[in-house]
């Protein structure tokens, strides 16, 4: 009797990322299909972005649906665009307006790529979903002395960080959970990036050469401070020397700027650089300093944490990634006598922390799982 091949399910945005990791699995002997996402454009956005800023999903679509040719499978356009907006452009622009910085990329995955995608590939009988991450999957037993573990499983699932260091996308995958990580499957992780684009050429895709896509997920080659504009109307305010409270600036918007920012900045007077250092959102006030060490903390406070595998016997020690593009900060996980926070006991300060933004924790090349500052 003929085996029937498990079918899965492939995001492809148009890149040679997704393109690769669809072309790889069929290859295998999976049945794929490949599927586009429509994503959230802000209404009007030609009147008011440059054209090549904002997502240009017909093309992209194209491409992709190009590439699904050349495979020889299936292809499919979903139209998530008002999830898209509701769930993450809502939660980046409701988080800008309270001063936060907010990491929509996140939120893209765990609500769209590994929420509604999943659940509505599963529906239509998938055994899995494939993404064009960077990271690696695999399956092993727990480890007890650091995870309360339940005696029923024999397995988990761990995320690993990819081969290639310099593209590892584990950082934006901390919101999965085992339940999602059984019908996941990320084809790339093993690979370089310079490796996809020899497999793109050798299969005959037409994005082998393409460009990487930069910016927020669900509007492309973005700037973020153009795009708050349009909901978080500009409100001047004072810029003052964080060591003396001297005013030596205006800003246009408290809501645009985040810690450790250095560029934008309209300094009146004084030889920089200077660095954002701390916000008073209801003063409306930035203040500033030259002193990178302005930026440095000694712990941080997370709340909605998550747990990729188990839950860990806290304390633990851990390497915090709290910037996609920053180095990893070792450092001690704790409780502090709330449920819903863990203290992050930095061994050396860390760098502009920033409220917001994802704290992710590693042990070793595993991802163990993340929160948000607070």
């Amino acid at each position: 009797m003929k085996k029937i091949a498990k079918k899965v399910y492939v995001a492809m945005s148009g890149g040679v990322d997704s393109s690769v990791a669809a072309a790889l699995l069929k290859q295998t002997g999976f049945d794929v299909v490949g599927v586009y996402f429509k994503p959230w454009l802000p209404p009007a956005a030609s009147s008011w972005l440059p054209a090549p800023s904002f997502c240009n999903w017909q093309e992209e679509r194209q491409m992709a649906m190009r590439a699904a040719a050349v495979i020889g499978i299936p292809f499919k356009t979903w139209d998530f665009s008002r999830e898209y907006g509701r769930k993450v452009a809502r939660y980046m622009i409701d988080g800008y307006r309270r001063g936060l910085t907010p990491n929509p990329d996140v939120m893209c995955n765990k609500e769209i790529k590994f929420g509604l995608f999943l659940k509505k590939a599963l529906a239509e009988g998938a055994d899995y979903i494939a993404t064009g991450h960077y990271a690696r999957l695999r399956r092993g037993a727990p480890n007890t002395k650091y995870q309360i573990t339940n005696k029923s499983k024999t397995q988990i699932f761990k995320l690993l960080k990819a081969r290639d260091k310099n593209k590892d996308q584990t950082y934006f995958l901390w919101t999965l959970t085992q339940k999602q990580l059984k019908h996941c499957l990320f084809p790339i992780g093993d690979y370089t990036k310079s490796e996809v684009r020899q497999l793109a050429k050798k299969f005959g895709l037409p994005n082998w050469n393409k460009k990487d896509s930069q910016g927020v997920c669900f509007v492309g080659q973005l700037d973020v401070k153009d795009f708050l504009k349009q909901y978080i109307l500009p409100k001047a305010g004072e810029i003052r020397l964080l060591e003396t409270s001297q005013i030596i600036g205006q800003h246009d918007g408290i809501y645009y700027y985040t810690t450790g920012q250095r560029h934008g900045l309209n300094i009146q007077t004084g030889n920089g650089p200077f660095y954002v250092a701390g916000k008073d959102i209801k003063k409306n006030i930035i203040y500033v300093s030259r002193k990178k060490k302005s930026l440095l903390a000694k712990a941080a406070t997370v709340t909605k944490i998550n747990w990729l595998n188990e839950k860990q016997k806290l304390p633990i020690d851990a390497g915090i990634k709290i910037r996609y593009r920053t180095e990893i900060v070792p450092a001690k996980v704790k409780r502090n006598g709330s449920l819903k926070t863990l203290t992050l006991a930095f061994k050396r300060p860390a760098k502009a922390i920033s409220p917001g933004q994802s704290a992710v924790f590693y042990r070793g090349r595993q991802l163990l799982g993340g929160g948000v500052i607070i």
